[in-house]
């Protein structure tokens, strides 16, 4: 018969020493951090519903409800303040919910906080590195806070090394490491436990283009090869292509929810923007055959569903010499204008909390 420590172990890679279930033995593929870890289906691996969070009379979050699957890349993306760190820190623990519920790895937030510790990994915006510790001191030094048992620590931290290329660098003192470089450690130490979550509170803020882009590799590889689930926040349009599913949040609520794609393909149709040698006759043309198209300031504009299968088409009813040819696809930010009405801007409430209950919200 199966005990309540093989319902809960089952599904997740978990520390064999947490809990009531100490010392039990579990499968190597679920005791290990190792690559190629199957996804699983059935229960999600995160669920929030009616999500809610007021400090005294400000809301800083209002009736959120999302699922994200096991090994999903999902993004809270929004503007500074709408209320992104806020949901993070209800779905770990950090902050308890006004009104409504959540569930990380199979376990509430509100009546198992500490089994949700223990099978997520998070990645602060502020650093919380020791720079005066080696990269390898401060995994070993994690590795004591989660009682990662002494036989699998050094393994674990050449894995989690590995996957974000830093191990030549593990002897290093941590205050000689660029600031990618100390984000990417970040996300080495979250994973030494093996979380079943990982969660990423704006991971590049601060970082150059290059170095985004680096980590952004070492975020996919984590997925792929140790099979984590990944759950981030961003305001950054570009950085939230990455997900599989994008949330955006705006004042504390959800306004849109699907994958990039989806969402820009609610926004509108393509634009093509064509240079012609005569652009009233090209636009009259096109629109009597029923395009939809206007004249522009030096072109012709035409708004199609799939700009660049129809440019040939296009080129041929203009009937006119055509010397250039633009189509622009709708990006986020189109869709975060869509959807918001507004522009990304840092005047929600989670910004103008006073003081005094940020504090407490820390402390927390």
């Amino acid at each position: 018969m199966a005990t309540a420590c093989d319902q809960a172990f089952r599904p997740y890679a978990v520390d064999t020493l947490h809990g009531d279930c100490r010392g039990m033995t579990l499968p190597p593929a679920i005791r290990d951090l190792a690559p190629g870890r199957p996804g699983l289906v059935g229960d999600p691996a995160l669920e929030a519903s009616h999500l809610s969070k007021r400090y005294g009379d400000v809301q800083a979050v209002e009736d959120v409800s999302f699922q994200v699957a096991r090994r999903e890349i999902f993004a809270l993306l929004g503007p500074n303040g709408a209320g992104k760190s806020t949901t993070v820190k209800m779905l770990c623990t950090l902050a308890r919910p006004t009104d409504g519920t959540a569930t990380v790895a199979g376990f509430d937030v509100r009546r198992q906080p500490k089994a949700v510790r223990r099978r997520i990994g998070l990645v602060f915006q502020e650093q919380t590195l020791d720079d005066q510790l080696t990269a390898e001191e401060n995994l070993r030094f994690h590795a004591v806070l989660y009682r990662v048992p002494k036989i699998e620590v050094e393994a674990r931290i050449r894995r989690v090394l590995d996957l974000v290329e830093l191990a030549d660098r593990r002897r290093d003192v941590v205050s000689t490491f660029s600031g990618g470089m100390a984000r990417r450690l970040e996300i080495a130490r979250s994973m030494l436990h093996t979380p079943a979550v990982l969660f990423l509170d704006e991971p590049t803020v601060g970082l150059d283009p290059q170095t985004r882009a680096l980590m952004w590799e070492d975020v996919t590889r984590l997925r792929e090869e140790a099979g984590v689930t990944i759950l981030l926040t961003t305001h950054y349009m570009d950085e939230a292509e990455y997900a599989d599913r994008i949330a955006i949040i705006d004042r504390g609520s959800i306004v849109a929810l699907d994958t990039p794609s989806n969402l820009k393909a609610m926004v509108s149709a393509d634009t093509v923007e064509l240079t012609t040698a005569d652009d009233p006759i090209a636009t009259a043309r096109l629109t009597a055959a029923g395009f939809r198209a206007k004249l522009g300031t030096g072109n012709v504009i035409v708004f199609t569903p799939n700009g660049d299968s129809q440019i040939a088409r296009l080129i041929d009813v203009a009937g006119v010499a055509v010397t250039n040819v633009h189509v622009h696809r709708p990006s986020l930010d189109d869709v975060f204008l869509h959807f918001t009405g507004r522009q990304i801007r840092a005047d929600h409430a989670e910004h103008v909390l006073p003081m005094r209950m940020r504090a407490r919200a820390r402390r927390r």
